[in-house]
Formats: structure tokens, sequence, C-alpha cells
């Protein structure tokens, strides 16, 4: 279904191939009336040949020798698309394009050579044809090359004629100087942005310390300069920055092999063509270069080839820019379909299908026997290499754009609706500022138009090597940049765990100092970049209030906001947390008195109807239980960052708890003194202070402390506080206590309790009974009041969180005390003397020890 391609060819110099377009299949005349012809350059043939060397591939500079499938795909992009057009009734009806290809085989001398015969219209065949070309045919534009260099010569030869030069591939920025290429343009994006891209995705992964290697030729070079400015202003440093060219020798690629592998910093900027990158490759498996991230260039970062070769994964998790995808329905069904160059009737078919399918024909004088013999009808669907391979198929549709231009251009100056005007004169100078002005949407929907320097607009994949679990990588699209975006969105995106997963589930360090933390200051290291420093702390009096500070000021709390009071605290803040070993032993001994007192209140509730629970009023137990419970946890609301709620709490908390349990103490000394009043004859004291006294003494004694506090927490509550001034290091995080007045006044009225209840139960302690409780009152309430007696220097005295951990200590010993003197010598009989937990026991009558 393809038009049949008659190729002239000089295998002797693989210099030119002149293309018939479709037409009438009768008419032998190449070129006729109307007809206009494109000119296109490409590397049918490698220059270089590759022969092992010690320990790599070193290329030498040879003959021209080789067929290049990925040129050749380039080349059947363009004449697709020029097919597409002469086939299409709304592009230029009634005119036909015609096209001649030329091999610059890479090399400059060439591309003067091919510059010159297409400025010149001269149509150099050197083997007789079926359909000769019998007239000079001027070629109206060029699409190519291939390489940017090749683009230089090409665009200065071509320059003064005003022909337009359309590469799809040719990306140095030096490219859009106008002054000094006035007639190029290119349907790739400008290394311009590519280099300010990499430096963008470079700082988003903070990799602020990065090695450079670039090829060195006008591609590597320039990417790596705009590279470079744009790393500095973005505050990323090179630890190194080297070039080489695959032509260099082996001791040069060993050195750069050395500077690497002695670098620190682990991000290497890799700005290289795909065959520098085979060599820097090879080298790099032999001396086990393994470990880095690599970030590459749009040259080969999605270039099958160059993942093929990488057989160690050197270059597992490589990230980089790529021409974003791309699809045109049609196009690999033409270029698979290479049979249509078999009526040619020259060696080219024979040299492409032998290296296809490698096999030989019959025919061929290169028939080798050890090899299969070519048939013609093998199919080229059914073969796994280069050629079949359609990743490349985002470069094919900057080819087919080029031509597309063009066509649209020429569409413009025919000013073609129906028909076109065809007595316009062609002049290139002409069609250059039409091609400049096209503003137009390919089948596929993608908008092609050139600025004033003759670029497109630059959008990039960003592009992550996935290797599957069958060890082919898989270039995964991980992000899109597009620098036709406004500035405020031109940041690459991601979703981070398709780079995670490559990267053993972390982003990878490579930074030459680490941050600063607040309260310290950066200073330089001598002779080093700017991303190498010291971290000093800062002097005394003086704080930095952010990361990274490059200087530290006088700390003046008192004249600060609170947003500078906490720039203060970040310098080092103080208070019992709970994550510190002291705070966790607090807590444990709070939940230990809590699980313990539960453990009292269960044996109680177990054995409530024996004497000795019964015995002075069994609720006053069970409500001193509850409130030792309560002393318990309180000391847990001393512990962590102080808060107005927790400030406000602890404190009322604590006064509230230890005046009902010591109202709870205080009720069960008197009814010891009025049970034994209530045993001499006439005395019936004991109906004045009966169980419904004992529970409202309690509530009255509790009340008070409640009024006390609520008293305290209306007129000037606690609240938290940062203290600057005890230490000039760091900041003491506590609760100040508003009215001094409400706090003495709650510890007041408990010590006043306390001490009351100290007086009764010492009066108490000889009376007659076998089990006096007067003595075990006797004995907690001792304890009691010498915990808080030597609480007080402790507290004053102790410095920062400590003074916290002194109050809960003092907290926790007293309700200990409590704990044990009231009730563990009950639970002793009632579990390990239970002859002893009688009525007849508990009221006889004996001598009194002394205390």
């Amino acid at each position: 279904h393809h038009p049949v391609v008659s190729f002239l060819v000089s295998f002797s110099q693989a210099e030119e191939l002149v293309c018939r377009h479709r037409g009438d299949p009768e008419n032998q005349q190449l070129f006729k009336d109307g007809d206009i012809i494109l000119g296109g350059t490409f590397v049918f043939r490698s220059s270089w040949k590759v022969r092992q060397d010690t320990y790599m591939h070193r290329p030498l500079p040879l003959e021209c020798i080789g067929l290049n499938f990925r040129d050749f795909q380039f080349a059947l992009a363009m004449i697709f698309a020029i097919e597409e057009i002469n086939n299409s009734t709304d592009l230029l009806p009634g005119i036909s394009l015609g096209y001649k290809l030329y091999d610059t085989c890479d090399s400059i001398a060439r591309s003067v050579r091919v510059a010159l015969a297409l400025a010149n219209g001269n149509v150099v065949v050197s083997a007789p044809t079926e359909a000769p070309c019998t007239r000079p045919a001027q070629v109206q534009a060029i699409i190519g090359g291939t390489s940017s260099s090749l683009c230089m010569v090409i665009a200065n030869v071509i320059g003064p004629f005003h022909i337009p030069l359309i590469s799809p591939f040719a990306s140095c920025a030096c490219l859009s100087d106008k002054t000094k290429y006035p007639s190029f343009l290119r349907t790739i994006s400008s290394d311009y942005y590519q280099s300010r891209a990499l430096a963008q995705l470079v700082k988003h992964f903070g990799w602020t310390w990065v090695g450079a290697i670039r090829t060195n030729n006008d591609y590597g070079n320039n990417g790596m300069a705009t590279f470079t400015e744009t790393a500095q202003q973005l505050g990323i440093c090179l630890e190194y920055s080297v070039s080489f060219f695959r032509t260099d020798s082996l001791d040069k690629i060993k050195k750069i092999i050395d500077i690497i592998k002695a670098s620190t910093s682990k991000v290497i900027v890799a700005f290289l063509s795909p065959l520098d990158m085979d060599v820097l490759l090879y080298a790099s498996a032999h001396h086990n270069m393994t470990g880095y991230q690599w970030v590459g260039s749009e040259a080969w970062i999605i270039d099958s080839q160059t993942a093929e070769k990488d057989t160690h994964h050197i270059l597992d998790g490589a990230i980089g820019l790529s021409i974003p995808k791309a699809h045109i329905s049609g196009m690999r069904e033409f270029i698979l379909d290479v049979k249509q160059l078999s009526s040619s009737s020259n060696e080219l078919f024979t040299e492409l299908w032998e290296t296809l399918f490698n096999c030989k024909f019959k025919q061929s004088n290169s028939s080798a026997e050890n090899q299969k013999e070519c048939t013609g009808h093998e199919d080229p669907s059914e073969v796994q290499n280069i050629f079949t391979d359609m990743s490349l198929m985002p470069a094919f549709n900057s080819v087919y754009k080029g031509v597309y231009a063009v066509a649209h251009a020429l569409h413009s100056m025919f000013g073609c609706h129906v028909t076109c005007n065809y007595n316009v004169q062609l002049d290139p100078f002409t069609i250059l500022q039409h091609i400049k002005n096209i503003h137009f949407k390919t089948k596929e929907g993608d908008e092609v138009y050139f600025d004033e320097n003759g670029d497109p607009a630059a959008k990039y994949g960003i592009i992550n090597w996935q290797p599957t679990e069958n060890g082919i990588v898989d270039f995964v699209t991980v992000g899109l940049y597009d620098a036709s975006l406004p500035a405020d969105k031109q940041q690459s995106q991601y979703p981070y765990i398709l780079l995670k997963d490559v990267l053993s589930m972390q982003v990878p360090v490579s930074v030459c100092s680490k941050k600063c933390p607040p309260g310290t200051r950066k200073v330089l290291q001598k002779g080093k970049p700017v991303c190498c420093y010291d971290c000093i702390r800062c002097a005394e009096g003086e704080i930095s209030n952010m990361t990274d500070s490059i200087s530290c000021e006088r700390c003046h709390p008192e004249s600060w906001s609170n947003d500078r009071r906490d720039a203060c605290v970040k310098k080092q803040a103080e208070f019992l947390s709970y994550e510190e070993i002291m705070g966790v032993l607090l807590t444990a001994a709070a939940l230990f008195g809590t699980c313990m007192t539960a453990v009292v209140a269960a044996i109680f509730f177990t054995y409530r109807t024996t004497p000795i629970v019964r015995a002075n009023n069994s609720e006053l137990s069970f409500l001193l239980l509850f409130s030792l419970t309560l002393c318990f946890l309180c000391s847990l609301t001393f512990i962590g960052r102080p808060s107005e709620w927790s400030c406000m709490l602890r404190h009322t908390a604590f006064g509230i708890t230890f005046v009902l349990c010591i109202s709870c103490v205080l009720g069960k000394t008197i009814v010891v003194l009025m049970a034994f009043r209530a045993t001499l004859p006439g005395s019936n004291v004991m109906k004045w202070f009966g169980p419904a006294q004992q529970r409202l003494s309690v509530v009255a004694f509790t009340l008070i402390q409640v009024v006390i506090c609520i008293l305290w927490l209306t007129i000037s509550p606690p609240f938290p506080f940062k203290n600057f001034t005890q230490f000039k290091d760091k900041i003491i995080l506590e609760c100040a206590l508003g009215s001094a007045v409400g706090f003495w006044a709650v510890l007041g009225y408990i010590g006043l309790l306390a001490i009351l209840c100290f007086i009764l139960a010492f009066l108490a302690r000889k009376l007659p009974d076998n089990f006096n409780e007067a003595k075990l009152i006797t004995f907690s309430m001792l304890i009691f009041c010498a915990v808080w007696m030597t609480f007080i220097p402790a507290y004053v005295s102790s410095p920062g969180k400590f003074s916290v951990a002194v109050e809960i200590f003092a907290i926790l010993a007293s309700s200990f005390g409590l704990l044990i003197c009231n009730f563990i010598p009950k639970c002793y009989i009632i579990l390990l003397k239970p002859e002893e937990n009688t009525k007849k026991n508990m009221m006889g009558k004996g001598a009194s020890k002394s205390f």
C-alpha cells in the first residue's frame, strides 16, 4: 500500500540518496513542474568502528561503514510525513513534495559537502537508475541533522542562502543565536530549558553536592554550562565537572573513573551522548562503580541500547528528562514495511535486509557459508532488534512535525484553500519567514510553533529507570516538566513512590555538609564551595531562629513577640518529658501505686464483712483508697510539656485530692477518739459523730479546698511560662503560679488538716484496743509531714525540670506512706493471719505498748 521509493546511492562513498515522490507510476520523470523538494541529512552509516582494547571498547575513527538503523528510521519518518501530506486533500492540494536524502556519516567534512550540494541544487548520481534525474531541483528546506555540531556546520554554510534548516535532534542552546544561525529552527526543545530543568530536578530531591560529566562537544559543553549556572543560583555545588569524548585515550577515561570514586557526592549528572555513555558505562562496570544516583539528559536516558548494555545494573534508578511520549498512527507500520525498497534495484535493500535478519542473499558477494540464506519473505514484525524497536517514537514525532511545519508554511505562501496559486515564486527567505510564523496542530493534537529564537515550547517527560524481574529496564514516566506553564507552576511533579521503589525505599542523600540546626550558624570551609561548611554554636546570649542560619543575634526575649521567643526556645528547651528516663521512672511509680491501691481495694471489698474491715467505718476506708488513687494519678499531670490546661489541672487536682485524702484520715481519727469516749459509763458521744456526720465532715473539709481552687483559677490561674533567666544556654518550660496567694492557700490548708490529724492521732495512740488504728494513722501522718517539710528546700534548690521531679516525688512518697501505713498491716492480717480477724480479738483489752 506504500509507494515504491527509488534510492540512488553510491555505496563506495554512501553520499546521497535521491528519492522519488509518490505520483503516477507511469510518469517516469523524477521531478515535474510544481514539485517542491526537501532535503534530509541523516547518519545512515556510522563513521566509527569499535574494537576491544584492554578493558573497554575504544572507538577509533575509520571509513564510513555500517548501516545505522536509528537514523534510517528517522529518514523513513520523514518519508512517511511527506507521503501523508501528498495524499492529503486539505494540505497543499495539487502540490507534491519530493525529497533528497544525504548521508552525513557523522562527519564534519561530509556535512559541509552535503550542505553545499543541497544549496546548489546538485544531484550527484554515481549509479544508473531507471528514472534518471533530468534536471537539477532546488531544495526549499532541509530536515536534519542528527547532532548539534553537524547542524552548526550546516547552518553556517546555508545561512547566506536563507534556506530553512529544521533539526529534530540538535538541542544545543547555542543554536538559538539568530545572529549566527538565522535560518535554523528545530522541533526539539533547547538544552537551555533541559539544563535548567535538570538543575530543578536535582534541587527537588535536596541534592546540593553533585558531580558532573559531559560530552566534550557543543552539545555537552553548552548544556553543562547552563546547568552549572542554574545550579549555582539554586544553591547546588559541583564537586567535580569533567568532560571526555569517545575517542579519548584509555588513561583519560580511567582518570575520570578515579575522580568519581574519590568523590564524596553520590549523584552524577551526565550530559552525554549515547555513544559516550556507552564508553563510560563499560569503564564503570570494569571498576565496579555502583551505588551512585545518575541524572541523565534526554540523549541517553531513554536509549534502549544503553539499557541493554548496562548488564551490571550501574544505571538502575537513573532519572532524567526525555522528549514527551508521542504516538503517530500509521508510522510504525510504514517503517516496518521495508519490502517497498526491494524494487529499487540497488544494494541498499540487500544490505538492510541482511542486517535486519542476520542472513545473506545467495547472490551477495559477502555471503558466508555459516550464515543462513535470506529468502526475501522474512517478516520484520517477528524480529526483535533496534530497527523494530519503536521506543524512539517521540524522536520520530520531531521529524514528523518538522516536515509538517514546512508544508504549512508552503500552504500559507501559496494561499491554498480548495486549490493553490501555482504561480507564486518560491523564495527560501520568504519560506523561512512563513515557517517562523506557523502555528498548527498535528493529527494527534500536538501544537507546533516556534518562538523568536526558532525554538518550540519546552516540554519534557521525567523518566525513571525501573528494572523488572526479568532484568529488562522499564522506562517509567514519573512526571512532566513544562516550561510553557506560568512561572509559579514550572516545577516537576512526582508520585514519589515510583522513585523510592528503585532507590531501596529512600532517596539517597548527597550533600557536602548537613543542615545547621537552630542555635548554630554556618561557617564556610576554607577553599571549598559554599555548600561545604561547619556548624558553630551561637555564642552565649545569642540565638539563631532558623535552619542554616549564617549569623546569630542577641537574645532579648523580654522585648520579643511569642514567635521570636519560640525561636529562642528551639535553641534548647527543657521540661520533664515522658520520653526521658526520669519521666519514665516517675510514670512507672505512679502507675504502680495506682495498681497497688486497686489491689488493696479489691482485698477490702472481698473481705468487707470481716471485723477488721468493718471496724472504724469501712466507708471511709474505701473513700480513702479512692482518694489515694487520684493522688497517684494527679502526679502524671506534672509530666510533659506545660500547657494552659495542664498547668491549671496539676495544682488544683493535687490540692483537692490530697484534702480529700486527709479528710478521710481525719474522720477515721475522730472516730477512734469518739469510740473510746463512748465506752466510758454514761457517755453517748457517738450519736454526735455517726456515719452521717462522718460523711458530712469529709464533704465539708473538701468543699473548702474546692472553693479556694475556684477562686484561684478565677482571679489569676497558673499558666505555662518560658523561663529565659534561670539558665543562659537553655529555656525552662514551667508553670507559673499566677496568684501566689492562691497557691499558698491551697498548700496551707492541706498542711493545716495534716497537722490537726497528726495531733489527734498522736493523742489516741495509747488507747487500749489490741488493734489500735490511731497508731497507724500517726505513722502515716508523720511520714506525710516529714516528706512535705523536706520538699520545700529541695524544690527551691532544684534547677529546671528537676524541681518538677521533686514535686512529683513528694506526691508519690506521701501517697505511698498513707497507703502502706494505713492498709498494709490490715491486709497482712486478712491474708496471712485470718485467725486474728475476729471481733473478740479486735475488742480485747491488753496492756498497750509505749510509743
